[in-house]
């Protein structure tokens, strides 16, 4: 069975919608570790009352490069079994960029969650972006990450209307409830070994 890895940052309910899935048999994957570069994440609270292993691993006031601070991070990977040959890394609300050496080893092992539409409106504020220029859908994307901002492979999306009314808050909010859906099954794809990467394309079976 593979291993599963999440990185977070903060409240963590992307991480914690895949492990109640995991929970509930919905995907084969073993919930090996979460790791968090701030020690006062709220998501280290729900995961540990899900009974999975966290480590921290803190970034602010960290003395050395990004590629040092990876190495870390992929040395705990290891110790927990998540490998470039048997595990997944899915970052979760994780607001650290990682090194290319990281994403280089893991290669389309590691997935992010996107609250838009990609290629559309990528890096930070997005729902803000969408609001403002006016498109008519936005959402959210699963993707496997590269060595770009948002560019990798596209795995999972999902539309959400913009109302005439909304606000960048009101549109993150039912953004949120999209990825609550994807992300899991986007796991559970990959538990399955359904997903195939052709180019950027990926091909799901």
């Amino acid at each position: 069975m593979l291993n599963l890895a999440i990185l977070i940052s903060g409240r963590g309910s992307n991480m914690e919608y895949i492990l109640k899935s995991i929970k509930r048999k919905r995907i084969p994957i073993n919930p090996a570790v979460i790791i968090s570069n701030k020690p006062n994440a709220k998501g280290l609270k729900i995961a540990e009352k899900l009974g999975i292993n966290t480590v921290i691993i803190e970034s602010k006031g960290f003395k050395g490069s990004r590629l040092d601070y990876d190495k870390k991070i992929i040395a705990t990977l290891k110790q927990h079994g998540v490998t470039p040959k048997n595990g997944l890394v899915c970052l979760a609300g994780f607001m650290k960029i990682i090194s290319p050496q990281f994403i280089r080893k893991y290669k389309n092992r590691i997935m992010n969650i996107h609250p838009a539409l990609l290629p559309a409106f990528t890096g930070l504020d997005v729902q803000k972006q969408a609001v403002e220029y006016g498109v008519k859908f936005s959402g959210c994307t699963v993707h496997f990450v590269d060595e770009g901002v948002d560019t990798g492979p596209i795995i999972i999306q999902s539309a959400v209307r913009i109302k005439n009314r909304d606000t960048s808050e009101t549109l993150a909010k039912r953004i949120l409830k999209e990825e609550h859906k994807i992300y899991p099954e986007a796991v559970r794809l990959f538990a399955k070994k359904k997903i195939r990467i052709s180019g950027r394309k990926t091909i799901i079976s």
